[in-house]
């Protein structure tokens, strides 16, 4: 409860402070549904480009080495079981609505907007059933109710987002004037719900293989001296980014991103509970490296199911706007790999859930 009251006090109160103490309009920031453009984006830099280059080169290279340069370890076939009748189903689902998004039929045309969620409604489903046929055992059948929560809480976790987003206005998104307030906010908040099943499902698969983790068991351990001095710092360091988004968009667009993800840990640790984190001190980087490689993979299938749609999103990211994949420019990509460990955290915070097979050290 306590860390649910700050993250709401920080994320939704401190980019309104930081543009009242600028004496700036606060009536742009919260238009709804989201129309108008008032940040100008910095153009392409290619400093800002290369720089970014080496910097996930330095921080990921080391990661992949490690992963590529172990032999995985054998996958075990006991716990298979047949491919389920419900997975057919989402294939079928995803096949048809995948066929409807990106087509114009005029029959359809009443349904055109409505794509997105059953789209990613047969992506988690068939997530589950491959999640099922590698191990004998998926979140949909086996923690239902953890599952069904999952989608109450990725619709606010992601309305979150799109607020912070106001402030830096890093995408928006199109044929949003042919509909009401009401029906912008149903249809979003619909949308919404499918994230974090999708990111914790892609994570619970990429669980049943061997290599993706291999050689992380035992990578750099990242111990801190004085834990909870170094929390108070990060989230002062947080809280005065999120003030700042709406007063320097283009340099800290960044932090919409981390910010959520810092405060939790660092209040977690204030409060002396055990994190998501706590697993580097003894040199574990397999959650962490995998939950951020299924929002990865996520985000591939994201971007390339909204760039023909009818209703799409469309990116404008300063500094590094080039090089585009689908709709996203290329270094864009890299927000989704702290994004999925901020799933992570969040779905753990908000439903309690612990698997039994990952002891978390500290």
């Amino acid at each position: 409860m306590l860390i649910g009251i700050v993250l709401t006090v920080m994320l939704v109160g401190l980019p309104l402070l930081g543009i009242w103490l600028k004496n700036m309009p606060v009536s742009q920031f919260m238009e709804f549904p989201p129309l108008t453009q008032h940040v100008e984006h910095a153009s392409f830099s290619w400093t800002a480009f290369v720089g970014l280059t080496i910097f996930a080169l330095i921080t990921l290279g080391p990661l992949v080495k490690a992963n590529f340069s172990n032999k995985p370890k054998d996958v075990t076939e006991n716990t298979r079981c047949h491919f389920p009748w419900w997975g057919w189903l989402g294939i079928l689902l995803g096949g048809i609505v995948w066929i409807l998004a990106w087509t114009r039929f005029e029959w359809f045309a009443f349904f055109q907007l409505h794509t997105f969620t059953p789209l990613w409604i047969a992506y988690i489903v068939v997530v589950n059933a491959l999640t099922l046929r590698r191990s004998g055992k998926c979140m949909l059948i086996d923690r239902p109710k953890h599952f069904g929560l999952l989608f109450v809480t990725s619709a606010t976790f992601w309305w979150f987002f799109e607020y912070l987003n106001r402030f830096v206005q890093n995408w928006y998104y199109t044929e949003l004037e042919s509909i009401s307030r009401l029906e912008y906010f149903v249809l979003a908040t619909f949308s919404f719900s499918t994230v974090l099943p999708a990111v914790l499902g892609t994570y619970d698969l990429l669980k049943t293989f061997s290599r993706p983790s291999t050689g992380l068991d035992n990578f750099i351990h990242v111990k801190i001296a004085r834990p909870k001095l170094v929390a108070w710092i990060v989230l002062g360091i947080a809280g005065f980014g999120l003030a700042g988004l709406g007063v320097w968009p283009d340099t800290l667009f960044g932090l919409l991103w981390v910010s959520p993800l810092l405060i939790i840990i660092s209040v977690q640790t204030l409060l002396g509970r055990k994190h998501r984190l706590r697993s580097l001190a003894h040199g574990d980087w397999r959650n962490v490296w995998l939950v951020a490689l299924a929002a990865l993979i996520c985000g591939f299938f994201w971007e390339m199911w909204n760039w023909h749609s009818f209703s799409q999103w469309i990116y404008t990211v300063p500094y590094v706007s080039r090089f585009k994949i689908f709709e996203m420019p290329l270094l864009g990509f890299l927000g989704y790999l702290p994004f999925g460990l901020e799933c992570l955290v969040v779905a753990d915070w908000i439903t309690g859930d612990r698997e039994k097979t990952e002891k978390l050290k500290g």
